[in-house]
This record gives C-alpha cells, structure tokens and sequence, in this order.
C-alpha cells in the first residue's frame, strides 16, 4: 500500500523547506490553519459552501459581458476560485483585483501554465515546453524554471498551477499531450515532475501533477472526444501511474483528473475517469492513500461534455470523489443538480463539507487569510526580469541536443581555407540564427528557391553548409511538418559536401530525418534557440541534452553526444558574467545623449567579461540623415587602433620568431635609413613613441595646389600598379614611395636640454617606419599575412583595409565631408591623409573593422595569444608587450596603457594596471583589463560630417562608459 499523505502533512513538509521570508512562505500554523478555515466555513451558508467547491474560467481578453458574468458568479454564487486563461499582465491584475474585492471568501486562482504564464498571456516570456526540460540531465535547472514560474504567479496573485503534465508519452502520435511531457521514460518523468513540482511549492504555489490516471498512451485530443485505453491495471501502475505515485511521495499537493476511458479501472461504457468512483476515490484516494486536492480536467472539454449535460456531469464528478469542478459549463444549474442529488442521498452535506474545509484550508496556506490586492507597478518589469531571462536562455542551452555528429563536424574549430554557407527551410525568420554565425566565420547566405540539381551543385560550391530546418510543428500530422523533398535534397547535399542539420524543433520529427548525419535538434524554434545554437556548433557553448523519446530506429531514447568547448568568446547576460545590467543600462542613456547632442551620428557598443559578450548593441544612423541605422555588421574606420589591431599584431608574432629584436635600432633591418637621422632609433622607443618623432606631418597638403589635386602626383590613367582613387583620379603606386621618402628625410624633434632621451610624444610616423620593416621581413602584402595567420582563422570576416575594393560600402559608416582633399564625403577608403597617400593600407591607419571582429582579437590577447584551441602568440609575448617599458611613460610595445587611479588617461579610473588596448581618431576605444576578464570596444563616426567635432572627447563619452562598466562590476 502506497504511504498515505495528508493534506495537513504536505503543508508542512512543503513549508518547512521553503527558504524565503515573503508571507506566502511562512510555517504554517497548523491550529491557526484549522481555526481560520472553521470560522470562515461557520460563517457561509450551505449555498455559499458549495460555491468554494467551483472554479471558474475567465479571461481577461473579452468583453464587458464576459466580466460581468465573473462577477455575478462571484457575488452571487460565492464561487471558490478563477482559472484565468488568455489575456495580459495588466488586464489580469485589474480584473483580478475587482473580482477579489467581491469575494465573500478570496478567491483562490490558478492558471494552466505549464511552460509559464507566457502559455496564456502576452508580454511575457515562455519557459521551454516539458519536452525541452526533458533533454536537460541537470535537474535542478527544471527546479529553478517551477521557482520563477512561482515568482511570476505571486506577481498576480496566483495560487495553484495546473503543472507539471507527469502523463509518460509512450505514443509518438499522441495528438493532445507530447511535446507537453518530459518524455517517454517513467523514472526521468517522475525526477523531472519532481523539480517542477519542488520549485513552485517550495516557493509558495501549489503544483497540480496531471493527467491522472496518465494521458500518454491516447490517440484521440480529450478536448474533442473521449480516448479510451486499453491497457491492464498492471501496465497502468507499473508505467502511467508511477511518476504520480513518486511525486505523491514528495509532498505533491494536488492532482487533475483526466477525462479517459480506461477499463481496466471502470468498465461502464462512456465513463470518464474524471466522473469514475473506481478512479478518483478508490484509486486516487483509497489504494495511492492521496488526501490532496483532486480537481477534474475542464469540465467543457467533449471528453466529458460530448456525453453528459451540464450540472449532470458536476454531479457525477463529486459522486466520483473530486474536491473541486474545474471550468464548469453553468454554474447555476450545476448548483441546482447538485442540491437534488443532495435531497436524493446520492451526495452527502457531510461529503460536501469535508472538501469546502480543504479547500479553506489550501487558502490559509496561499495566504487568503491576509489578501491584498496586486500592485501593479512595473508589473511586466518585475515579470520579465532579468534573471528569468537568464533564466530561460539556460533552460535552452543545456537542453539543444547533437544527436549525430558522424563526420565530428561539431565543434567546428578550424575556420582557415574555409568556404562557409547557411541555408534556411521552411520559411521561418531565420535573421537572429544567419547573425550570430556570422559572428564566427564569414558566412554566405544561400537563398534558394527550388530544390534541384542547380541549387544542390549551388551549395556544394562551399565547405561546409549549416542547413536550418524551420516550420516544425508539434502536431504528428503530416510529419510535424517536415517535408520529404527537402529530407532528400539535405542527403544528396552530405554525398557532395559536409553538413550540419540544425532541427528547429519537435524531437518527434527526427523520425523524419533517418539517413541524414550530423543533426542538432533544439525542441523550439525561437530567438534563444537560434542564438544558441551558432554557438554551440563552434563550440563556444557544449552540447549537452539527450533526447527524452525514441524517434525512429536512428534516433533512440538516451542519445546525445556531450562536446567539449574553446575559448571562443560566448554570447549572454551580464548576471553570467558577474554584472549588473542596470549599471550597463545606463551606457544606453549616455550613448543616446551623445548622439543627441551630435556628437556621433551612430554607435556600436560591446562588453565581454569571462570569455563570454554581455552586453552588446547599435545606436543610431550611419549618418545624421538617420536612413541607415547601425548594426552589428556596420563597419567603422577604426583609425589609430590600426597600431595594434594589425601593425603591433604582427609586430608580436615576429617577436616570437625571433625575426625583431625590439632592443635593436631601426637601421639595422631597413638599409634605406642607414646614415640618416633616423637609424639608430630603437625599436622600443619608436613603439613606446619616445624615438624623438615628430607626431604628424601633413604629406599630402604636398599634393594639393589652391584645393585641387595637383596633377604632379595623380593622374586619369588606370593601371595594375594604381586603381586607387581620389576625386576620380588615380593613385599611382609611385606616391605612397614619396611619402616613404618624405618620411625618412624628415626632421626629428629636438632633444630637451640635458636629457639624453626624449619625452613621450604620440606620432603616427612610427607606425609608417614599422609598416616598411614588417614589409621587408614578411615578403608579402601585409593585409595578406594578416588576414591568413590571424583574421581568418579568428573569425574576424569584418576586419580589412579597404573596404569598397571588397564590396562592403553600403556597410561602412561614412567618416567625413571632406571638402579640403578629397572634395567627396570619405566612406570606405581611409580618413587619414598620409595613409590615403598610401593606397588606403598604413601602419597607422587604414584598418576597418566592427565591434564583434575588435572583441575576439582582444580576447585572443588577454588569453595569452590562444583562442579556439589555436596559439597565435607565445604567453610570454603579451605581457612584454602590454607592460608600460618606462616610468615617465604609460605606453607599452605598441599598445596604450591607463593613468591608473586618476581621472586622467584613456581609460576609467577604475581600470587595473594591467590594462592594455588604444583609441582611434575617429572615435574608436578598444581595451581590455586581464585583472577583470573585461574587453570593451565602442566604436563610432564622431568625425562625420566633420573631423573638427570633438563633442565626444570634450564630453568623455568613452571614459563615462567604462566607469559604468566597472560600476556593473563593483556592484552586481
């Protein structure tokens, strides 16, 4: 005999573990409890008495009949409780607050949230389905779902949710319940029925395990008709009834009985459990010994309804032992029926009774005796907060399955010499999913309208294809919507090339997918799954989930292959990385004043802290004319973070190959300064810009003659050697030789009296003499080398120079009206003169890049020149680099360094010593602090429409967003 639990008993249990001081949580004062219940019960008449055993459906999306028909139920039969479905937070609260206040007795309300209360109402978060938390082994993840769902219900003033569905989904045709289970295995839907159950009341909410006597083995929708199982009494304990028994166990607090024909239980024909003696009083609450609360499915679904009239039906399910009529058809007349059946003998007053003091009782545990109204300030906020959406992003992650990997294609590591496509089927939004694959590699697109041998020799052009698979349904009709066609297409496409199969959700459909290889299934096709997933295939985040079914002979109960992760950077929520998101929200506030006050048209802004962006977002326009808004793949002029972003990158890596020596003087590598000025400069003073530089010369005011270019250095003649282009003229290759030469002839500051060194003075010509040594050793274009041993294997598929020549104008952030050299507004080819001089690819200046690209080549250097399992640079290189190599100087090797504990310097006050990144004339500001794990990049146009705007440096825009970075930090 299964223990017998009392209602008195599950209380307490439920109490004595809860850990919050809110009132809905306090120890239940047992004799309190009886005494409250009993004044209340003494205090209504027999007709109100039976009022407390109705609850009612409303809605707060209908009409003012549909209120007023609540509050006459209220009013006038003294029903016992609401189940809300469809409608909003606040029309909820509202209604809510008015039918309370009617109430002779509070009412007790619930609502039928199985993945939240997002399942009924709008503007609101949904959790994953109970499929998707069947994939997820951790189960205490699925108890911290039950405690946020409890959150959002104490926010309405809720009291009981109809959840979790513990029913054991044995048939995959099942057409009503699925995806609504946590799968097919009785003990994982029993532990997992725990959690939810434990989450929700511990937290003060009454769990309902559902549908007694188990719904996963029909074939017909309860809501249309009557199913009938056909299994023995010993199968329905040994599998359909074992995950109620276990949570019967663990202090479960109320049950639904289910509207099913089952034989073995009651033979009488048409007979649903719901209205079945055998079922409800023998079963439930003889033989299981439960003394919780036994509520009937809704009392308007055919399976009851198609058979018995109303009133006729509440009868049958108070004969049968139910303490409480969900979703009556009429009230009135259900009252009417029951007081004959009452006169006739066939229901007792005392019967009665005993359940309206159970009820009572279950309120004084909600906390009716002390009810207030709901508060309806910041409802929604306080709904949706942050933690819940972390929340909900976790619940996915740790669910996404990799059910094949044959051709260990995930985690994809290697990005180099290759050719990457993504391919979207069914027709569903697939932007967010394109997006954040771009963020790892550079991606093609495919848009494909037919599925033939064209589009399949389209595809197979390319490496690797991600193929995503939308327009899953989670009805088993017409295979959950998978079509064959494209089943066969993706197979004929694995025989060409290597792909990833992304199923975009129910696990059911991979029955449907037999013979394809290397398939991620997500469960859900939503904004979370599909910036997950990109993540997992590059193995920034790990596969974890297992499947909770079997869907066909390849794809079995249990499979799921777990991976490893690289130190990739991860996309999520500041909480994960120890932040405050209200400090960071308050970078909005400052960027959107910047823009405002014109002093940047646009902005792109991230944060990353312990390997994984927090916080990342676009402001504004490319322009003040407000017709191209910034996004994450807007590329920007990044200006002098050209030093370390691509000269001092390199710079490093030779280093370690011991091809520089940085102690050595520039004479020694480039013959063309031998005897001059310049040839015993160190390497280490020209990095540090101590070498005596002078910090900028005007080259090309050499080349213009009273505002026109002068014809001595451009011509209209194309050529292989100079396609550059400048008012429509051509730069021939000769003049970026002249200003190497105007280089080198030119003069050195002078040395201050009675020093043997010079001061610090930032110059850009460093970077020209840098750019000619690098040259002389690598023996190749320098974006060349850059883009093979570091853009490209980083995944940094926006970083270039010379952005046009490539196809990326319409995505480049213009960077000036240049009405002085160019006469033309400069977009895509370089802002700074001398570097335009040049052909567009300095030392100094001429590298475009956007925020995502910026963030993972700074990681890759505060991880000691390792990122995604590849080493870039030797550990010891970083920190030679990025230490400060003077007193009277903050400058490291290349990289700038913070005034640390003062508000002057590039950075925030708050910054660690160890700091190292650099700003950009234009606007740009890179850095990242090893103390913190912390990369920040903004990036911005301040320049446009003119280079003599310096609102955002006057203002300190870039510092006052790190301060509030920090702040997240200092406070979380």
């Amino acid at each position: 005999m299964f223990k017998k639990v009392t209602l008195f008993t599950t209380f307490l249990v439920i109490l004595t573990s809860s850990l919050s001081a809110q009132k809905f949580y306090h120890k239940i004062d047992t004799v309190a409890q009886k005494q409250w219940a009993d004044s209340v019960f003494n205090a209504l008449t027999p007709e109100e008495r039976l009022g407390q055993l109705f609850m009612v459906a409303a809605y707060s999306n209908k009409d003012q009949k549909h209120v007023n028909e609540i509050k006459e139920l209220v009013s006038n039969y003294h029903i016992g409780g609401l189940i809300f479905f469809q409608g909003g937070p606040y029309r909820q609260a509202k209604l809510n607050n008015e039918y309370q206040a009617l109430a002779k007795v509070p009412l007790a309300v619930a609502m039928d949230a199985e993945w939240g209360i997002g399942m009924r109402l709008d503007s609101v978060y949904d959790f994953p389905k109970q499929m998707t938390l069947g994939a997820i082994q951790d189960k205490k993840w699925i108890y911290e779902m039950g405690k946020e769902v409890a959150n959002q219900f104490h926010a309405l003033n809720m009291h009981i949710n109809f959840a979790p569905v513990v029913d054991v989904n044995v048939n995959p045709n099942n057409p009503v319940i699925g995806y609504r289970s946590f799968g097919e295995d009785k003990v994982e839907v029993a532990l997992r029925g725990s959690a939810y159950m434990k989450g929700l009341q511990d937290h003060g909410i009454m769990a309902n395990a559902k549908h007694f006597p188990g719904h996963g083995d029909t074939g017909v929708d309860s809501h249309y008709d009557l199913p009938v199982i056909k299994h023995s009494k010993s199968r329905m304990t040994e599998t359909e009834l074992y995950p109620f028994k276990e949570l019967m166990r663990d202090s479960l607090m109320s049950v639904m009985v289910a509207h099913l024909q089952v034989p073995a239980f009651d033979s009488a024909k048409n007979t649903p459990t719901t209205l079945s003696k055998n079922v409800v009083t023998d079963l439930l609450k003889g033989e299981l010994g439960f003394e919780g609360l036994a509520f009937t499915d809704a009392m308007n679904m055919q399976g009851v309804a198609k058979y018995y009239e109303p009133g006729e039906a509440d009868v049958k399910a108070l004969q049968a032992g139910n303490d409480i009529i969900l979703f009556p058809l009429d009230v009135p007349k259900a009252m009417k029926q029951i007081e004959k059946a009452l006169k006739k003998g066939t229901l007792t007053q005392e019967m009665l009774d005993e359940r309206v003091l159970k009820v009572l009782k279950a309120k004084y545990w909600f906390g009716l005796n002390e009810y207030e109204p709901i508060e309806t300030a910041n409802l929604t906020k306080r709904i949706n907060n942050d933690y819940a959406k972390y929340l909900n992003r976790i619940l996915y992650q740790k669910a996404i399955t990799l059910v094949d990997n044959t051709d260990l294609l995930i985690p994809t590591i290697q990005l180099e010499d290759t050719k990457f496509a993504s391919l979207s089927l069914g027709g569903n939004d697939n932007q967010i999913f394109e997006n954040m694959l771009g963020k790892y590699a550079k991606f093609d697109h495919l848009k494909i309208d037919s599925l033939n041998e064209a589009s399949l020799e389209k595809a197979a052009q390319f490496d690797k294809v991600v193929i995503s698979v939308h327009g899953i349904t989670n009805s088993p009709r017409k295979q959950h919507g998978v079509k064959t066609e494209e089943v066969e297409w993706i197979k004929k496409l694995q025989q060409k090339t290597q792909v990833i199969v992304v199923v975009m959700g129910n696990a059911y459909s991979l029955k449907y997918f037999e013979g394809v290889k290397n398939i991620i299934c997500t469960y859900e096709d939503n904004e979370i799954t599909q910036e997950v997933t990109p993540q997992i295939i590059f193995g920034a985040l790990k596969a974890e989930g297992r499947l909770p079914i079997t869907a066909g002979k390849s794809f079995k109960a249990g499979m799921g292959i777990e991976t490893l992760t690289t130190n990739r950077l991860s996309y999520g929520m500041p909480i994960e990385a120890g932040m405050s998101i209200d400090s960071l929200r308050k970078i909005d506030q400052i960027i959107e004043d910047a823009i405002k006050e014109k002093a940047t048209p646009g902005a792109q802004f991230l944060v990353a802290r312990k390997g994984k962006v927090i916080y990342q977002k676009n402001y504004g326009h490319q322009t003040y004319q407000e017709e191209k808004p910034i996004t994450d793949q807007t590329i920007y002029d990044i200006a002098s973070v050209t030093k370390v972003a691509a000269t001092t990158q390199i710079l490093m890596k030779l280093y370690d190959e011991k091809k520089v020596d940085i102690n050595k003087p520039i004479g020694y590598y480039l013959e063309e300064l031998r005897g001059t000025n310049k040839e015993n400069l160190l390497l280490r003073d020209i990095l540090t810009h101590q070498a005596g530089l002078k910090p900028y010369i005007p080259f090309w005011e050499k080349t213009v003659t009273k505002g026109e270019l002068n014809t001595d250095y451009f011509n209209d003649a194309p050529g292989p050697n100079h396609n550059y282009r400048i008012q429509e003229k051509n730069l021939p290759v000769a003049l970026a030789d002249s200003v190497w030469k105007w280089t080198i002839t030119s003069d050195l500051r002078s040395m201050p009296r009675g020093k043997k060194k010079y001061d610090y003075l930032y110059s850009d010509l460093g970077y020209e003499i840098i750019f000619h040594l690098i040259e002389s050793i690598i023996e190749e274009p320098i974006e060349t080398y850059l883009i093979k041993e570091f853009y490209q294997p980083l995944g940094m598929s926006r970083t270039m120079y010379l952005p046009n020549e490539k196809g990326y104008y319409s995505e480049v952030a213009p960077t000036e009206v240049d009405a002085y050299f160019r006469n033309t507004i400069v977009c895509g080819t370089v802002h700074d003169q001398n570097a335009t001089l040049m052909g567009g690819v300095a030392g100094h200046a001429g590298l475009f890049s956007n925020a995502n690209d910026l963030a993972i080549l700074l990681q890759m250097n505060m991880q000691m020149g390792q990122y995604a399992d590849k080493k870039y640079l030797n550990a010891w290189t970083i920190p030679i680099f990025t230490t400060p190599q003077s007193m009277e100087n903050r400058r490291g090797l290349g990289w700038d360094k913070p005034i640390t504990g003062t508000e002057d310097g590039p950075t925030s006050k708050y910054a660690s010593a160890s700091t190292f990144g650099h700003t950009g004339f234009t606007g740009a500001s890179v850095w990242a602090d090893p103390a913190e794990e912390l990369v920040f990049v903004f990036l911005c146009n301040r320049t446009y429409p003119d280079s003599e705007n310096f609102k955002l440096i006057e203002e300190n825009v870039r510092t006052r967003i790190q301060d509030m970075v920090y702040q997240s930090i200092l406070e979380p």
